[in-house]
């Protein structure tokens, strides 16, 4: 059974209202508010700093915001806190797989925690296992994997409780560019065959343009620019990529291989940047 967003919510499958989230002094979320509609994808990009994993923390009710509201698949961030989470799917920067486990059993695992009846475990376990590929290496230490098929049992997980909105903070972190490929296809076929909703951060331009139906680009804790791809370039220049949108918004660079611990190396050196 596919979780649903709220059935009494307005369509925005995420939005905020003046978001703020301050730590000390220092504001890292200023003003913030948009929204991203039913089966969207959305990604945020812009430099390190800037605000995209404190908003995706908030977001996913990890942090809460200093000023200003939210509401996720139509519940409030703050107020209905357990819905939202019981209405989501995460896929953080940092390793989230146990590598001293097989596939099954990390599955098995994240089943239990979104407390999955017992009765339906195994189908849905089953199920995403063979859309994310990984039926033959179900049985398997985790810490033999690659980094591609790290990224993949971590979408599965994520989306083992069929959520209305998956949040992915940079879902391609330290993978080379065919496992890139790969796991776009598998976030192009959960929109399709779920119909979820899907927010994704990423330093990653290529990613930002063949992912995303809109792109919303930050400075400074806030959003500077929203809009389809196609049109955030043609702002620049008919010739225009999104490296030089975010070049000319956010005044910054865009900048990734190998298994279990090249994975948790990569992702805590992303995670201690911002």
């Amino acid at each position: 059974m596919t979780v649903s967003a709220n059935p009494s919510s307005p369509s925005p499958a995420i939005e905020t209202f003046a978001l703020f989230r301050r730590f000390g002094d220092h504001v890292v979320i200023r003003d913030f508010s948009f929204a991203v509609t039913l089966g969207e994808i959305f990604g945020l990009i812009g430099p390190n700093g800037a605000g995209k994993s404190t908003l995706i923390k908030m977001l996913t009710t990890m942090l809460p915001p200093s000023a200003g509201s939210a509401r996720v698949a139509g519940f409030d961030i703050v107020k209905q806190a357990s819905k939202v989470r019981a209405h989501i799917g995460y896929v953080p920067q940092l390793l989230s797989a146990d590598g001293a486990l097989t596939a099954y059993e990390n599955l098995l695992l994240s089943a239990r925690l979104y407390l999955i009846p017992a009765r339906e475990r195994e189908a849905r376990i089953a199920d995403a296992l063979k859309r994310m590929g990984l039926e033959e290496a179900q049985n398997r230490l985790v810490q033999t994997f690659s980094g591609g098929m790290i990224r993949r049992l971590e979408i599965a997980q994520s989306m083992l409780h069929n959520p209305a909105v998956l949040f992915m903070d940079e879902p391609t972190v330290g993978l080379d560019p065919v496992a890139r490929h790969n796991v776009w296809e598998h976030v192009r076929e959960l929109r399709k065959t779920l119909g979820a909703t899907i927010l994704l951060t990423t330093h990653l331009m290529d990613e930002a343009d063949a992912l995303c139906d809109r792109i919303g680009v930050l400075k400074d804790g806030g959003l500077a620019l929203v809009g389809e791809p196609a049109a955030l370039k043609a702002t620049i220049s008919p010739e225009a990529t999104l490296d030089d949108v975010f070049a000319s918004v956010a005044g910054g660079e865009v900048t990734a291989e190998g298994g279990f611990r090249a994975a948790r190396a990569e992702r805590s050196a992303e995670r201690a940047h911002g």
